[in-house]
């Protein structure tokens, strides 16, 4: 299942973006609690809209210039992009449902 997620740092944040319609990044740390609680659902999320959706995967501590030009404080945070644009965020561990009801608004 985890195949599905794309792992993506600084150096091809952009360009990954950029590459598919719609992708929703989870901006997350190994250390966090609530980060390594929705990691299943991400995954789910994944496997079940893979023609839909791209999900992407931002560590923090080795990519703080992609947190830092989003204004990443908390985590996890959830960015919502369509066609490159930023589109909506989530700041928190939401449910898999609301996580899926906010991306069904940009298909």
């Amino acid at each position: 299942m985890a195949a599905k997620v794309l792992h993506i740092g600084d150096e091809d944040f952009d360009k990954t973006i950029k590459s598919h319609g719609l992708v929703l990044v989870d901006f997350y740390a190994e250390w966090c609690g609530p980060c390594r609680m929705i990691a299943p659902m991400i995954e789910q999320i994944a496997e079940e809209l893979a023609n839909k959706v791209a999900i992407a995967k931002v560590d923090v501590d080795k990519s703080p210039g992609s947190a830092s030009k989003f204004g990443i404080s908390s985590i996890p945070a959830l960015l919502i992009f369509s066609k490159g644009k930023l589109v909506d965020r989530m700041v928190g561990a939401y449910s898999k449902g609301v996580i899926v009801d906010r991306l069904k608004k940009f298909f």
